[in-house]
């Protein structure tokens, strides 16, 4: 651990000026008629014993002269990022500037917090948990990665959490689990939050996590195909929480932007409903601002601030009761913690957290001759980013990946779907932090005995929005296939984004197994994690109820250093070497 610097004053004045200067938002200044105001209360259904309510945290003393503005800080999608961007150290600067401007503050969190990095991993999201704690959230809504370490897991953190978890449409049985909204009462001003998680989720997490021992869904959220029971819970949320005394309803959002996560994102959402002001939205890493017209006609303003810390977004309502969003964006790669040598409560936090994981994070355990990619080797977006391939093609590291479940286990074929592979590994050595970013999850090594047949919807499904991003999409080993991506995909699926069929000509063509034509009716023993395998991932069911013959039997990061170390001798060499990959997978655009 790099130690920690004394934090200068020209840093603190360099980062204050930032702030001032560096903002970007939008001006949607609008009437408000005040209301009465309310005392501070959490409402939902308190009969519900699952329902959890606490507190926010206790604030800080404000400074005595006060600009009459309230300040809605939020974040979203930092998926263990606390060190990343901005990172906590910076957002608590930033909280501390508005301040110091007279400014109220709140705090809020739009959802995928606590996975997505080894801390996480490691502590099974006790430690952001914590961290969350000492920032001194006031609202957080629970994304579909809050589930990752299963149910039971994230209820007990959610009773840790000094703050509230609110969803409209999380539910057991169809009780609500959380309250769907909670009021704050901050400078003369009251303003409802309402949550809302997509009901994606049980397909985008682990859909075990939601059945009872007997298979059957017990949790959901509200996943019909039309969006209208989404849409009239949102609209109950926010008709109650005016009626309860709020002046200003702000939606707190894990929807998103995808055509995947249709008819259930936030343009679907803000348009069939009323009555909300601002919606701080979440799930699909964007940085969009826009202005959308409600059910009524009136204007939303729509929010969102990317992932990692890297963007920190503000909502201002202003003393004459106007409203205006924007955020602060960071875009150096060294973090604001580490560039500006900030010192401060959770500067300190962190370092701690880290402090007990870097031992063990820091130790080599093999390394690699060649670049190691999820990305496509020359291509970069509107940003300058590399592009992400692993969800959409064959990539080094896909294939590596999938060798290390077939060898492992001694299947037949190996797979692993491309949203499980997170990120790439440069050449040199590789630490157990690297292994643990690209496999943050927590899977297990298992092997189930299938049909040929079951490979081909299995493919098939995974392949059913190329070129477009699906994180099911397949990296294989011990196979080769063609995807004809010129044949649009006919694949079916129910309202839980589950595959139920194919009803069409199949994109994909030309499958090989051990270099022989992939055959039907023959049995294949195959090789991946229990996420997809056992628990319905990525929405895989056409392998639900097969054989198991290795059940859950190594950690899949471990998995992949057993691998490494042992198949390969600790090291990754030449026959990795090409970034697109051994040629397992060939898409074909054009009809021959």
């Amino acid at each position: 651990m790099k130690h920690r610097p004394v934090r200068p004053l020209c840093a603190v004045i360099a980062l204050w000026m930032m702030l001032a200067l560096a903002a970007c938002g939008k001006d949607n200044s609008k009437n408000a008629t005040p209301t009465a105001t309310a005392t501070p209360t959490v409402t939902g259904t308190p009969s519900n014993p699952l329902i959890t309510e606490t507190p926010a945290a206790t604030p800080t003393e404000a400074p005595t002269e006060k600009s009459g503005d309230v300040v809605i800080l939020f974040t979203s999608d930092i998926h263990c990022g606390i060190d990343k961007g901005f990172g906590y150290a910076g957002l608590w600067e930033i909280r501390e500037y508005l301040k110091a401007q007279g400014d109220e503050v709140l705090l809020v969190d739009d959802g995928d917090n606590i996975q997505g990095e080894p801390i996480g991993t490691m502590t099974r999201g006790e430690a952001l948990t914590e961290l969350m704690n000492k920032m001194g959230y006031d609202a957080a809504i629970p994304g579909n990665h809050e589930f990752d370490y299963g149910m039971e897991q994230f209820l007990s953190l959610a009773k840790k959490a000094s703050f509230p978890y609110v969803s409209c449409n999380f539910n057991y049985k169809g009780e609500l689990v959380f309250s769907p909204f909670v009021i704050r009462e901050v400078g003369g001003r009251t303003v409802a939050f309402v949550g809302v998680t997509t009901p994606n989720t049980i397909k985008d997490s682990t859909p075990a996590y939601f059945m009872d021992e007997n298979k059957n869904y017990v949790y959901g959220f509200l996943q019909d195909e039309t969006g209208e029971a989404l849409y009239k819970a949102v609209q109950t949320a926010t008709d109650a929480a005016r009626a309860a005394g709020a002046e200003y309803v702000v939606v707190l959002g894990h929807l998103g932007n995808e055509a995947e996560c249709a008819p259930w994102t936030y343009a679907d959402v803000i348009s069939h409903t009323d009555g909300i002001d601002v919606f701080l939205d979440g799930h699909s890493h964007d940085t969009d601002f826009v202005t959308m017209t409600n059910k009524s006609g009136g204007k939303v303003q729509r929010a969102a601030v990317g992932t990692k810390l890297s963007d920190i977004g503000w909502c201002r309502i202003a003393k004459d009761g106007s409203i205006t969003t924007g955020r602060y964006t960071w875009t150096n790669e060294v973090s604001a913690a580490e560039l500006l040598g900030l010192d401060n409560e959770m500067s300190k936090a962190v370092a701690d957290a880290y402090d007990v994981l870097n031992d063990k994070l820091n130790e080599v355990v093999a390394t690699t001759q060649v670049d190691l990619t999820i990305s496509d080797p020359v291509a970069v977006d509107t940003n300058g980013k590399p592009v992400r391939m692993v969800r959409r093609a064959e990539t080094n590291l896909g294939d590596l990946c999938a060798d290390a479940y077939r060898l492992q286990s001694g299947a037949d074929i190996g797979v692993c779907n491309g949203g499980g592979i997170r990120t790439s590994i440069a050449a040199g050595n590789i630490t157990q932090k690297d292994i643990l970013n690209v496999y943050p999850f927590g899977n297990y090594l298992c092997v189930v005995e299938v049909t040929g047949q079951q490979i081909l919807d299995a493919l098939e499904w995974g392949v059913s929005r190329v070129p477009d991003e699906n994180g099911g999409f397949l990296q294989v080993s011990g196979l080769t296939y063609e995807i004809h991506s010129y044949i649009d995909s006919s694949c079916t699926a129910d309202a839980n984004g589950v595959f139920t069929g194919v009803t069409g000509e199949r994109r994909v063509k030309n499958v090989k197994v051990g270099g022989e034509p992939i055959d039907p009716q023959k049995k294949y023993t195959l090789a991946g994690h229990n996420y997809m395998l056992l628990n319905l991932g990525d929405g895989f069911s056409m392998w639900s109820g097969a054989p198991v013959l290795q059940n859950c039997v190594k950690l899949d990061n471990q998995m992949l250093i057993d691998f490494i170390s042992g198949s390969l001798g600790g090291v990754i060499g030449g026959e990795y070497g090409d970034l697109t990959g051994q040629g397992r997978i060939v898409i074909v655009e054009e009809k021959p």
